[in-house]
């Protein structure tokens, strides 16, 4: 049995458009289910009383007694109230004598059956505030206490009754564009969910208005049922995006909140967000990656969505189906999405093969649609999905290479290759990635070779080379990476030159600079390496003058400074590095005021404070470090607390027990310092255990080791710096060889050759290996002026044990 209410002709407060046909609307699909509906509209207290009492009468020994309001809803003093089409909110007095106490309901429902179910959509926006309808029919503005709210309060669990409200507790629910309210549209669209239980069609409710407000209204059940009620009991397979919002329920606030303003920054709807959350079983990681995931799913999301509204076929089902795709994309069922697509491809493939007259349009249309599938499923994180779709698109575009395709067909193809190869890159597979970027350089290639005045040709093959840069950097063969990055920057400074004022032109620029900058970097060319690094950031300082407010430049800048710093520091310049780091630092710091709640942002300030307090250790500002890195462990304790499975905040933290032990060491206490590596060193295993190819990781719990090596021997204990230095040199032994070209890791395997040989571990052995990495090191330009170690001072200890050995 059910008893519904709808209330729109407001006497004295502000009228509603859709109450009644949102009482409807629910009655319809009650009705449905096999329910006796009783329908009131627009009543006053009076005849909502006497409405109470017949169904009291009527209803006696139902086994299901529903009742169900629609209109405005207020908390008076922790107590919620309806409100009657003559509800008077002249004065406190008068508005708690004119409404209806929801106990008043939920006594009448408990009276007449076992199970009682309250379902309000009452919590309409302000009844009380001016409308904003030209027409002036919203009420006048009142004067009510603080203990007078629109929307309903929270309740405790009532015996065997369920409420279901249309907003979460003291929030307002919106009243509908349409016909309906985005409550009622999805309580009679899931009513009748065949096979589901009551408080699961709720769950549907709650996750499709969730995500239909994008974030802005979340439904709120409180169940007190003894037993489970099927409204519906068929049973049988879920929807795809029924599945999607029920999985939604189960997601944790954190990571909502990640969902929504990701979505937001992407103007994204949030359940294809909620898709790759889930289906891309991402859940599990920290919170770091999982934001990076999130982002690349948001901007795959974007891309697919516009090439869908852009890519069109000259077949109408084709163009139909690619349509019906976008709308299962925008509602996160990405099965659905796909399978449209896939129809569209079959019906292309059909016609290529039957009908030869078109055969280069259908089959342009056919590749066109597998990418945009292969977006789909990048947009899901399925990666091996999304290759198997842009393997077949590039291999179609293959097919034509000895045809005469249109320029846009052939910009595709481009498209399709780097699409490829990036998934390729997210996947792990190097080799291949390097291999799809290579076959869309060389079609990127043909193309601007065919037409040299087109901007746009000219940019996508700076792009392809900067590519190839990125598949051969991950390769380990920087020498390329720089040969193809430094290709596609002479490029765009060609094209900047032309067009000086595009500015996404000018930053792609700098991006460019940067690039070729980090391979410098790592080769030991610091000449080349701040050449690049001022390039680019001068190029940043140039387009903020234009749009001081552009988050992205200034987080540009920056790094930008940092990366500056990073190469004085290594010429031991550190007057000029402490003043590029604080410069990065006022940027940093304007950045997180205005975005407290960005925590890879506040991760870039300890990264710079990181520096400071390096520098100032290093000048034996010894206050000053322990200033920076005081700061620094404050964002960092923060982050790591809020985040405890986030590789990267907890990497933070053994950073700073370094820092802490260098900090010790400098006083001359050593036995603190090794307290304090020694604490560095177990994050370090850890960190390291979990991801074992991860040369940053590796790093890490070498130099860990190398800390402790150092405290070892200046306390004395020759067998266990001996042991420390063995452990370190092992991985940097590793990282050396899968990098010959990185200067910094041949550095470091230099340095534990010393460290090992000067306390009596096979010092001769030790010295000469040190000294041939140096040596080569030397031959090839990777030496700086802040290596402490020299192939002098080698020789010359070798030298010393040649006259000890002889003396002896």
């Amino acid at each position: 049995m059910a008893l519904v209410f709808g209330a729109d002709r407001y006497e004295a407060i502000r009228p509603l458009a859709n109450a009644v046909n949102d009482a409807r609307a629910v009655e319809e699909a009650l009705d449905a289910l096999g329910f006796e509906v009783f329908s009131e509209a627009n009543r006053d207290l009076r005849r909502m009383r006497r409405a109470l009492e017949d169904f009291a009468e009527d209803a006696a020994g139902a086994d299901v007694a529903l009742i169900f309001f629609a209109g405005h809803g207020v908390e008076i003093a922790g107590e919620n109230r309806l409100l009657p089409t003559d509800a008077d909110a002249s004065s406190l007095e008068a508005l708690e004598a004119s409404s209806l106490p929801l106990e008043e309901l939920r006594r009448t429902a408990a009276e007449v059956a076992d199970i009682a179910l309250i379902v309000l959509d009452a919590c309409r926006n302000d009844p009380f505030g001016v409308s904003s309808d030209p027409q002036g029919r919203g009420a006048k503005a009142l004067r009510l206490p603080a203990t007078v709210k629109p929307g309903l309060g929270r309740l405790g669990r009532a015996e065997n009754t369920l409420f279901a409200f249309s907003a979460a507790p003291g929030e307002t629910a919106a009243d509908g564009k349409g016909n309906n309210s985005p409550f009622t549209t999805a309580l009679a669209k899931y009513l009748g969910t065949d096979g589901l239980e009551i408080r699961s069609v709720l769950t549907l409710v709650q996750q499709e208005v969730y995500e239909r407000s994008r974030g802005a209204q979340l439904p709120y059940v409180e169940s007190g049922l003894p037993a489970l009620f099927f409204a519906s009991q068929a049973s049988g397979e879920l929807p795809e995006r029924e599945r999607l919002l029920l999985a939604m329920a189960d997601v944790s606030p954190q990571m909502r909140e990640d969902v929504e303003r990701i979505a937001s920054d992407a103007g994204m709807p949030l359940a294809p967000l909620y898709g790759a959350l889930i289906g891309g079983d991402i859940a599990g990681l920290n919170r770091e990656e999982r934001t990076e995931k999130l982002r690349e799913a948001a901007a795959s999301f974007a891309k697919v969505r516009d090439e869908l509204r852009t890519l069109r076929s000259g077949d109408e089902r084709v163009t139909a189906l690619r349509r019906a795709a976008e709308e299962q994309l925008a509602l996160g069922a990405f099965d659905g999405a796909r399978a449209k697509l896939s129809e569209a491809a079959n019906i292309d493939a059909t016609s290529r093969e039957t009908l030869k007259a078109n055969y280069v349009e259908r089959t342009l249309s056919e590749a066109a649609t597998h990418y945009l599938n292969g977006g789909a499923a990048a947009a899901e994180l399925k990666y091996q999905l999304a290759i198997a779709d842009y393997e077949k698109a590039a291999a179609l575009y293959a097919e034509l290479e000895d045809k005469d395709v249109p320029a846009e067909d052939m910009h595709q193809e481009i498209l399709a290759l780097g699409a490829l190869g990036s998934v390729y890159m997210t996947s792990g597979n190097v080799g291949a990635s390097s291999g799809a970027f290579q076959a869309q350089l060389m079609v990127a290639k043909r193309r601007a070779s065919s037409d040299p005045a087109n901007t746009g040709w000219q940019l996508g093959l700076s792009i392809a080379y900067n590519n190839v840069g990125d598949a051969r950097k991950a390769e380990g063969d920087l020498v390329s990476a720089l040969a193809a990055y430094e290709a596609g920057l002479a490029i765009r400074e060609r094209l900047s030159t032309t067009d000086s004022a595009d500015t996404e032109l000018q930053y792609g620029l700098s991006v460019s600079h940067e690039r070729v900058g980090h391979v410098r970097m790592a080769q030991r060319d610091l000449a080349g390496a701040l050449a690049a690094y001022e390039a680019s950031l001068a190029i940043r300082k140039t387009l903020l003058k234009a749009d001081p407010g552009n988050r992205t430049w200034q987080y540009g800048l920056m790094f930008g400074h940092n990366w500056i710093g990073d190469v004085q520091v290594l010429q031991r310049d550190f007057a000029d590095a402490l003043a590029a780091y604080e410069a990065g630092l006022a940027i940093g710091e304007r950045l997180a005021a205005a975005n407290p709640a960005d925590s890879l942002l506040q991760h870039g300030l300890t990264a710079v404070l990181t520096r400071i307090g390096d520098v100032r250790l290093e000048q034996g500002d010894v206050a000053g470090a322990i200033a920076a890195y005081d700061a620094f462990f404050a964002i960092a304790d923060r982050l790591a607390r809020a985040d405890p499975g986030n590789v990267i905040f907890q990497r933070n933290l053994l950073v700073l027990h370094q820092r802490t032990g260098n900090l010790r060491m400098e006083q001359g206490d050593v036995s603190g310092a090794l307290a304090a590596y020694v604490s560095g060193l177990a994050i370090a295993e850890r960190l390291a255990k979990n991801d074992p190819n991860n040369s940053l990781s590796l790093h890490d719990l070498s130099l860990a080791h190398g800390k402790i090596g150092n405290t070892r021997a200046k306390q004395g204990d020759i067998a266990g710096a001996v042991a420390a230095y063995q452990a370190g040199l092992v991985i940097a032994e590793r990282l050396a060889k899968a990098d010959p070209d990185n200067g910094q890791w041949q550095g470091f395997l230099s340095a534990f050759y010393f460290k090992l040989a000067e306390v009596g571990g096979d010092p001769r052995a030790n010295y000469r290996k040190a000294l041939s990495v140096l040596e080569s090191m030397a031959r090839r330009g990777m030496r700086t002026p802040s290596d402490d170690l020299s192939p002098d001072l080698l020789r010359s200890k070798l030298e010393a044990l040649d006259t000890l050995e002889a003396a002896e």
